[in-house]
């Protein structure tokens, strides 16, 4: 950050007069709602920080450390004082009065821009450390960030450079926020079409290698032939036989590759097992196909999605980056799992996994599906929690995504698992229900 951009953007926030919210949005973005209505983002990222104004945001994810609910208890509803540049240096420091307070109280926000370093650091009136978004030991600065510890000052820097004039600060922060959205959006637009575009390819590729039930057939014929004309000829096998020359049933001459380690008395009975795998397989392929043509077109539609997608957020949601938790590490056996707010939400690609989900819904989650649309039965797992309408927004948008190929606007209709009744498979019939309208923007999905 520059000086004079911190000393336009410090005057500027001078003039609201309280803290509505206070948030951490990304791992290392803070984002202050002022006066109900302005809301600024802080990206304290080491190195390469900056601040830019837009409209209020959703988290990635929820946030719950320490810092986090310090932040959100002391500055939310609180009391904004002043917002200071302390010695013209690097540092954006605001005074704030906690609403929670139950006598005169004065806390300090510190936003340090200051390299490596880089750091939100929340303070008492004594200077001393109440919490921060980074702590750093004794090892890595002169300037330990633990709570407790008393806070030293920044040695003073020299600053060298330009000095300009901002006329509106606001719109100078919002135009910073649309190039640092296009690059973002782009960058993480290419990484997730990319790692999806190979899922894809390699379900393609496993549909490719599918035997079809024709080739399985002549395939269970041919081993059955085998185990039949060894058993014929087992008199003539000696132990070290790599191959039994022998005549069919029809009088043509065939050689027959004999199994490795196996006994001369046992090698009847592994091409009569070659046989019944490949009957079975004959039997069960056309389930295999259509389970990998339904994951493939569920990654089809997250592709075409991603091409869609305007925000990152949507981007994050539809391809979250690996999760760090072991809860968020949790997989379906059958349909797919997203996390939205932390609520855990799994989308059936297929009948069969419909109606799997169904079975494992509980109560009180929220079932949703997109009106006299066949496609994807959505299950948000409550925990007889009640939802916010972000969730439902967003959880609906998927269900639309994964059932509908074509642009346009659907209804999504939504209740309780407990006023689903399954009727056949996976259709059913639902009362107490809630409509909410989703918009398919893009190009159509192609086949």
């Amino acid at each position: 950050m520059k000086l004079y951009e911190l000393k336009a953007i410090a005057k500027r926030l001078s003039q609201y007069t309280f803290i509505s919210r206070a948030r951490r949005i990304e791992d290392n973005t803070l984002e202050i709602m002022f006066d109900k209505k302005e809301s600024y983002f802080f990206n304290m990222t080491r190195g390469h920080s900056f601040i830019y104004k837009a409209p209020s945001q959703r988290p990635l994810q929820g946030y719950n450390a320490p810092f986090d609910t310090l932040l959100h208890s002391l500055l939310s509803g609180s009391k904004l004082i002043s917002v200071d540049i302390p010695n013209n240096d690097r540092i954006l420091r605001f005074t704030i009065a906690p609403k929670s307070s139950y006598k005169d109280k004065i806390i300090y926000l510190q936003l340090e821009f200051t390299g490596k370093n880089t750091n939100a650091i929340l303070i008492d009136d004594n200077e001393v450390i109440i919490e921060a978004l980074r702590h750093i030991d004794a090892d890595s600065s002169f300037r330990v960030i633990r709570p407790g510890m008393e806070l030293l000052s920044i040695p003073p820097y020299e600053r060298k450079e330009e000095t300009k004039e901002i006329e509106d600060i606001d719109a100078y922060l919002e135009e910073h926020f649309k190039t640092i959205q296009a690059k973002k959006l782009l960058e993480m637009k290419k990484q997730k079409l990319s790692v999806t575009k190979k899922k894809s390819e390699k379900l393609a590729t496993l549909l490719e290698k599918l035997p079809d039930e024709t080739s399985l057939a002549k395939e269970e014929k041919k081993y059955k032939n085998h185990a039949n004309l060894i058993l014929a000829n087992l008199y003539q096998i000696k132990p070290y036989d790599t191959k039994l020359k022998t005549y069919d049933f029809e009088g043509n001459e065939i050689t027959i590759k004999l199994p490795k380690e196996v006994k001369v008395n046992r090698m009847s009975d592994y091409y009569f097992n070659l046989s019944k795998r490949a009957k079975s397989k004959a039997k069960n392929v056309h389930i295999e196909k259509e389970n990998l043509e339904s994951k493939k077109a569920f990654y089809d539609n997250i592709y075409y999605a991603l091409e869609q997608a305007k925000e990152p957020y949507e981007l994050e949601l539809l391809v979250p980056k690996k999760a760090k938790s072991l809860r968020k590490k949790e997989k379906l056996r059958e349909g797919e799992l997203f996390w939205i707010e932390d609520y855990k939400v799994m989308v059936g690609r297929n009948s069969n996994e419909n109606q799997k989900l169904l079975s494992l819904a509980k109560g009180n989650d929220i079932w949703m599906h997109t009106r006299e649309v066949p496609g994807s039965h959505v299950i948000i797992r409550t925990d007889k929690q009640n939802l916010p309408d972000s969730v439902i927004e967003a959880a609906a948008k998927l269900c639309v995504d994964f059932s509908v190929k074509s642009p346009g606007d659907y209804l999504v209709d939504y209740t309780k698992r407990k006023f689903v009744k399954v009727q056949e498979g996976s259709n059913v019939e639902y009362d107490k229900y809630q409509t909410i309208a989703v918009r398919k923007d893009g190009v159509e999905i192609r086949e």
